[in-house]
């Protein structure tokens, strides 16, 4: 195998504090200390490098400029009276002292791991600290301030790079499926729950792209209650045959747990069962990888899916009782949920078909 890259620091959860905020820094300290005591680090191919503050022109290169000086201005503590019309100030997007740089950071990760992999120093590489995925050119959404998803992927397609972005958050990725919406040198799909039922609303079937970009978005809006099952079905349907066609030079992926049955903010009811099969279906695709963090609210559980994740990157099968410092450090037992799969009705079973079919239709399947 060849060299896989982890993208961390101590930065990313300590120039942002803990104000509350669903989205805690804390579930990155958490994952790189279970991936430490695994001894996941050690072997002779993995490499971890500390994420760099992204320049304001790398930002630029998705946001406006107006925006990122609002961002700026906001986070050195000086008052922007519409600072609510980019979306900041918000219960979703609240704004603190350093968040210039907390959110720099996660774009300058994500650029590093793009660059990385187009001078083929690599095969894969994991950014967990990023996936903010709903950000906008000048609008902060869903508490993702820059985008630097979108931002990694139009720097690689400045490079010539043909790319696949695969989106597995709960929420649908609009962010990045407008940046792309009317390009065919991206290829957007989004597994998610349905938008009538959850934020950001969108997602739909029929959101396939326009103009050039016409068939290179692709939407699974899941039905509340998919549980691993028809999860796995309708990804094995769809993703495999799209990627197939397209032929990318590399794959970016958002790696989003806030699918679990067990998440505060969603309703979809997968496993570690359902992620174990989608990471080792993802390693083991011929391009190259550059995974992204996302969404993902039980602290219980981002440490170990994520550790599962990189598992699968790196070639490795960590034991499935937790290392004992981790565990007396933070509690649990197992790295992989020990429930038994949960069983789905045949209503929502024939939805999702129903979604599948519809999805093939229109994509030409």
């Amino acid at each position: 195998m060849g060299t896989v890259i982890f993208l961390s620091s101590p930065e990313l959860w300590s120039v942002q504090p803990d104000i509350g905020h669903p989205l805690k820094p804390q579930r990155l300290r958490q994952t790189f200390e279970l991936l430490s005591d695994y001894g996941a680090f050690d072997a002779a191919n993995i490499e971890v490098i500390p994420p760099r503050v992204a320049t304001d022109e790398e930002i630029a290169q998705f946001h406006t400029s107006v925006y990122i000086e609002v961002v700026n201005q906001l986070s050195w503590g000086k008052a922007v009276p519409d600072a609510i019309q980019f979306g900041l100030g918000t219960t979703d997007n609240p704004i603190f002292e350093g968040m210039k740089e907390a959110e720099s950071l996660k774009v300058g990760g994500a650029l590093q791991a793009a660059e990385l992999l187009w001078k083929k120093e690599a095969e894969i590489a994991f950014s967990y600290g990023g996936g903010m995925h709903h950000g906008f050119p000048n609008f902060a959404s869903g508490f993702c301030i820059f985008n630097d998803a979108a931002i990694a992927i139009q720097w690689l397609v400045e490079k010539n790079l043909k790319v696949a972005y695969l989106d597995l958050d709960v929420h649908h990725g609009d962010g990045v499926q407008q940046a792309f919406y009317e390009s065919d040198r991206v290829l957007t799909i989004s597994l998610h729950q349905d938008g009538r039922t959850l934020f950001p609303g969108t997602g739909a079937i029929a959101e396939i792209g326009r103009e050039k970009g016409i068939g290179y978005s692709v939407n699974l809006p899941f039905p509340p209650g998919t549980t691993n099952r028809s999860y796995l079905w309708a990804f094995s349907e769809i993703v495999p045959p799209l990627l197939e066609r397209f032929q990318a030079d590399l794959i970016v992926t958002q790696l989003g747990v806030d699918t679990h049955y067990s998440d505060p903010l969603a309703e979809l009811s997968l496993t570690t069962r359902a992620y174990e099969k989608l990471y080792q279906k993802l390693s083991e695709l011929s391009i190259p990888w550059l995974a992204l963090g996302g969404g993902g609210y039980n602290l219980d559980v981002v440490p170990r899916a994520w550790t599962l994740a990189f598992g699968a990157m790196s070639g490795q099968n960590f034991d499935n009782h937790l290392p004992l410092n981790y565990k007396l450090k933070y509690g649990g037992e197992f790295l992989r949920d020990m429930m038994p799969p949960k069983l789905e009705s045949e209503r929502l079973r024939d939805r999702v078909e129903k979604m599948v079919e519809a999805v093939k239709t229109l994509h030409y399947l």
